[in-house]
């Protein structure tokens, strides 16, 4: 049985020459499956209910933090002194963001 989010043979093996692990395959597979199911749910949800299929886009696939958002975050992380895996990166986001901004 083929089910709607198997992606085809075709795709499978383009993604293989772009991909050099089975982890960043692994993800781009998960990563198409899910948008399958999104478009398909936004499909069918404005025919069974009057929810908006665009606020079920936007809420399952929200935009990322701006990088604003990313430096007041790390800020928030260092001012409580929450250590964390995403402290890591923390100094990097602060930096590009002060790098943007005027003298």
């Amino acid at each position: 049985m083929k089910y709607p989010i198997t992606p085809p043979p075709e795709l499978i093996e383009q993604w293989m020459q772009v991909h050099t692990t089975k982890y960043d395959l692994a993800r781009q597979a998960a990563q198409w499956g899910a948008d399958q199911e999104l478009e398909a749910c936004c499909e069918w949800i404005p025919k069974a209910t009057p929810w908006d299929a665009e606020q079920l886009r936007a809420a399952r696939r929200p935009k990322p933090p701006s990088l604003k958002e990313q430096a007041l975050a790390a800020l928030e992380r260092y001012e409580a002194e929450d250590w964390c895996e995403e402290m890591t990166f923390d100094s990097s986001v602060i930096r590009r963001v002060l790098e943007q901004l005027d003298d």
